[in-house]
């Protein structure tokens, strides 16, 4: 198969070994959500935005679960806290064979870092692509949550744009008494 960044072959994977390591590095960006919570991010947008594209196709369970590895699991093994923290994955609903956030979710798994799934759940499942931040605060996601014991939570979320599911989702969480110590995602928009 051909990398889908340079065009060479790799006999074994979509992005070869070379564009993994020249262009797929992550760092580290921070931003605070006006409710205070931190985002912490591992890609500018344009340095990865034609692969975040193939979230909904045959390829994209491939491209995340290597985003994941190379960000996500990295994150998760330096991780370290007092006690195991719980990860959660905003609306880690199965769509084209695969959840794109369960992918990223379960790459947290260490032993500092339990995942959960199937717990916060949008009842609104209008799409907010492109859409304005007005927009987007009109229609709120109206998250449920399904119980669970673990008190601290790593909130997961492929991107971040206005904030605006990353805030509701934060502030249902605390409503239930649970503490969002911070919310990881694979690339903030607003990162240029």
């Amino acid at each position: 198969m051909k990398c889908l960044l340079c065009e060479n072959y790799s006999l074994t994977q979509h992005i070869c070994k070379n564009c993994q390591e020249q262009f797929l590095q992550p760092s580290l960006y921070k931003r605070k959500l006006n409710n205070d919570i931190e985002v912490l991010s591992f890609y500018r947008y344009e340095d990865i935005k034609s692969l975040l594209f193939t979230k909904h196709t045959d390829i994209g369970f491939h491209i995340y679960k290597l985003l994941a590895r190379l960000s996500f699991t990295k994150f998760a093994r330096e991780f370290e806290w007092k006690s195991r923290v719980t990860s959660i994955a905003i609306d880690d609903n199965i769509k084209s064979g695969y959840s794109h956030t369960a992918i990223l979710n379960k790459a947290l798994t260490s032993q500092n870092i339990k995942p959960l799934f199937n717990r916060l759940r949008a009842q609104n499942s209008i799409s907010y692509s492109g859409k304005s931040k007005v927009f987007r605060e009109a229609n709120p996601r109206d998250f449920q949550l399904k119980n669970f014991k673990e008190r601290e939570v790593i909130l997961v979320d492929d991107i971040i744009t206005t904030g605006a599911t990353l805030r509701e989702a934060t502030d249902k969480l605390t409503q239930e008494g649970k503490e969002v110590l911070f919310c990881l995602t694979l690339t903030d928009v607003s990162k240029k």
